[in-house]
């Protein structure tokens, strides 16, 4: 395989024309890809800080077999080896400096050890992540006192400030406060929160926009001084319905490998392991 078969462009609608009948095929595992590009296409990338985005498509036959966006760092769809290799050789062909890159845990490992072959960067691994799928949803018996509510316009506030420290909770190197929260990638969601029969929150949920059939719950959050409730597990529960009735077929979401008690949450209430997602950084 030559880099030849890489394209690269600038332009989203050149690449979905390409290859989103490819990222359509697998809709949950290509959960990333699809939500970042359904936001650059509806939003601009003013949703990324006026970050100028490229992507890129493998091709064989006249069809799309992979893709890539960068964005901050590299995103990959499943490559083989030979592919990650192909696109490394590529990608330092064209002189860009990459900050790192994040995929699926074999290709990231492979482009990788393909980058640092081809550029000498060091890589250094930042986060492990266990991708699930919802299969059967299984709510937790019996559930906390209290209900779901839907987020509205006078909960702003109260989300910004939970998502910040949410950020700070799992350690994500980013800022979320009111004057940037359009450009975080918090903003376009919608919340689910879990209150008391008192009317308090005290846990909250957010999903991503239906795109290709797929919905991303992210995140899930419950302030420390209230964890050990079951409220995540509810507040969870309640915005995946809330995606099914949206016309999710499929309900994803992202858990940190080091956390055993958030995987054995989403495990109890339904969700099964899809695939293990690993991110370097590049020095």
């Amino acid at each position: 395989m030559g880099p030849d078969e890489w394209h690269l462009t600038d332009d989203i609608d050149e690449l979905l024309r390409h290859a989103g009948d490819f990222l359509r095929s697998r809709p949950a595992l290509h959960t990333i890809p699809l939500t970042v590009m359904e936001t650059l296409r509806t939003r601009g990338a003013a949703a990324f800080g006026g970050e100028a985005p490229a992507f890129g498509w493998l091709e064989r036959a006249g069809e799309g077999r992979a893709v890539f966006h960068l964005l901050r760092r590299l995103n990959l769809t499943p490559l083989t080896p030979e592919q990650a290799d192909a696109l490394a050789a590529h990608l330092a062909g064209t002189g860009r400096v990459l900050t790192g890159v994040s995929a699926d845990h074999d290709t990231a490992t492979a482009f990788t050890e393909a980058w640092r072959r081809h550029t000498g960067a060091t890589p250094t691994p930042l986060s492990r992540l266990h991708l699930y799928r919802l299969a059967s949803l299984t709510p937790p018996h019996p559930l906390p006192a209290g209900r779901a509510r839907e987020a509205g316009d006078q909960d702003h506030e109260h989300i910004v400030r939970w998502c910040g420290e949410f950020v700070d909770a799992v350690g994500e190197a980013t800022t979320v406060d009111a004057a940037g929260w359009a450009a975080t990638r918090f903003a376009g969601k919608r919340y689910t929160f879990w209150e008391t029969p008192d009317g308090a929150p005290v846990a909250m949920a957010g999903r991503t926009p239906l795109v290709a059939g797929q919905i991303r719950v992210d995140p899930v959050y419950t302030p420390l001084r209230l964890r050990g409730h079951g409220y995540a597990a509810a507040v969870t529960v309640a915005v995946s319905r809330a995606a099914l009735s949206a016309g999710a077929t499929d309900v994803v979401l992202f858990a940190d490998a080091a956390n055993p008690t958030s995987n054995r949450l989403y495990r109890r209430i339904g969700f099964r392991p899809l695939a293990d997602f690993t991110t370097y950084d590049f020095a």
